[in-house]
């Protein structure tokens, strides 16, 4: 007997996960067999079937699964201007930081509770907050116990590249094959003003020399991956006046020599982190500048532009850390896998994204037969799942889609404070959230106030919550349609 079809949206608007759950776990279809039909026309099936359900590789699963990062690894080779890793800090979400610091056996009990907790957990990472490669005995053993318990679940790791050379044998041995290398020059002179030091054959090396040994080293690493059939996803680093421009030839050198993505990221450059860029005064780039450069790289290796720079402990959806609710403390002491949670999500997931691909195709159509020139940017207030499901004022971040002759694009997220807290509005908040809208024409959201509504009107941004709950591509492809004087879609039910 199958079981009712219950949809994402009702989950979100009508129904509880733990309900959804109940109703599909008697069916639900063995996980190595979910996931979308829906692959790409550019991506081969071989491939596909590896970054379906992982939200990092794939720019769609990122709609739909999680990851979880284990703070296992906290020694590191190199130093870098832009990082402080900090322990046991809760308030501070970027790379390098963690709450707490895990052993394998630890890491093993934190994932499988939080497997059990949160069905949407596809891939277990080790980002540090160290380097991954350099602390390996742990990152090895972190592997082999998950592996054990856990066995659908993808492996992951990040890495400066510095020690990666002598582990890629390992890593395909451990079915490892999703992993991402920060890359941030390819010129040493470059990478001089970024690494003060490397560590590396027993040695500390500083200056050219350093920068010199660092990028062999991950030049090696990534040809060694490609030949082994590894995905690598590289992480670059934009530091204005530093390595922008150079940025161009970082993705014409990893493109090269096969690397699956490149991820170029804002530095990060609060003083209040403690980091050599940040006490200096090296500002990180606008919102508009990262998108002015990732345009620019649209020839060159495919780029990933939903990358949110997760804490090495982060737990939940893109967008979201869960980290918070299983730290040690909270977990019991003896905890077994129950796998059917997962399973019955998958199921769900599966005729959720075919019933996504179908909208999104007829959205992109109405798009195309506008024959408009012009392009709209949207900003869109979403909890995940494809759809316009989150208040403007409970936001954290904002997805941000480009809609033009040549369809629907996701072009990256921005970053806002939360505005509304218990009922009323923070107008510090409401003005940077304003601020962090730069560019935008359109707000999606669920709900929104008059007040804020007003406000973002006042800074020549229409707010609209006529599309709650509906396909983020339906309700774009209709204001697409009513701008350039094209019939709208009918919003999706």
């Amino acid at each position: 007997m199958s079981p009712p079809m219950i949809s994402l949206k009702s989950l979100t608007s009508t129904t509880t996960m733990n309900q959804l759950l109940a109703t599909a776990k008697s069916t639900a279809c063995a996980a190595s067999s979910c996931g979308s039909s829906a692959k790409p026309h550019d991506v081969e099936p071989a491939v596909w079937e590896k970054i379906k359900d992982h939200p990092c590789y794939s720019e769609e699963a990122h709609h739909y699964f999680a990851r979880m990062h284990v703070a296992v690894a906290p020694a590191c080779n190199i130093q870098c201007n832009y990082c402080n890793r900090k322990y046991d800090c809760a308030n501070e979400s970027r790379p390098g930081v963690v709450s707490e610091k895990l052993t394998p056996d630890q890491a093993l009990r934190k994932v499988v509770a939080v497997a059990n907790e949160v069905p949407q957990l596809s891939v277990l990472g080790i980002a540090g907050p160290g380097d991954a490669c350099y602390d390996w005995k742990k990152t090895k053993a972190t592997f082999e116990r998950v592996a054990r318990e856990i066995p659908d679940i993808k492996l992951c790791l990040s890495t400066n590249g510095l020690a990666l050379p002598d582990h890629v044998g390992e890593l395909a041995d451990m079915n490892v094959d999703h992993v991402t290398i920060t890359i941030n020059m390819v010129d040493p002179r470059v990478g001089a003003k970024i690494y003060p030091w490397i560590f590396h054959d027993h040695r500390r090396f500083t200056g050219l020399e350093a920068a010199r040994i660092l990028h062999e080293r991950q030049m090696l690493g990534l040809e060694m991956l490609t030949a082994r059939g590894i995905l690598t996803k590289v992480n670059s680093v934009m530091i204005p006046g530093v390595n922008d421009e150079h940025l161009l030839e970082v993705n014409r050198w990893v493109k090269d020599r096969g690397a699956f993505l490149h991820n170029v990221m804002p530095l990060i450059s609060d003083p209040a982190h403690g980091t050599h860029y940040g006490l200096t005064g090296q500002r990180g780039p606008r919102a508009t500048e990262l998108k002015a450069l990732q345009d620019r790289l649209g020839g060159g290796a495919k780029l990933m532009r939903h990358c949110r720079q997760c804490r090495a402990d982060a737990v939940g959806l893109l967008g979201e850390d869960r980290g918070g609710e299983f730290t040690l403390d909270q977990i019991p002491d003896e905890v077994s896998y129950d796998a059917s949670k997962r399973e019955a999500y998958r199921e769900v997931v599966a005729r959720e994204r075919d019933d996504h691909l179908a909208a999104k195709k007829e959205a992109i159509g109405m798009i195309k037969a506008a024959g408009s020139n012009g392009s709209l940017h949207f900003a869109v207030a979403t909890k995940g799942g494809g759809r316009i499901n989150e208040h403007f004022g409970h936001a954290k971040e904002f997805q941000v889609y480009e809609a033009s002759a040549s369809g629907i694009n996701f072009v990256g997220h921005r970053k806002v404070e939360q505005y509304c807290r218990g009922g009323w509005g923070e107008e510090h908040a409401l003005e940077t959230a304003i601020a962090a809208l730069e560019g935008i024409d359109i707000v999606l959201c669920a709900k929104i106030g008059d007040c804020p509504k007003d406000q973002l009107r006042d800074a020549g941004i229409r707010a609209i919550d006529d599309y709650g709950y509906d396909y983020i591509e339906t309700a774009i492809s209709a204001l697409y349609a009513e701008e350039s004087g094209a019939e709208p879609l009918t919003a999706t039910a």
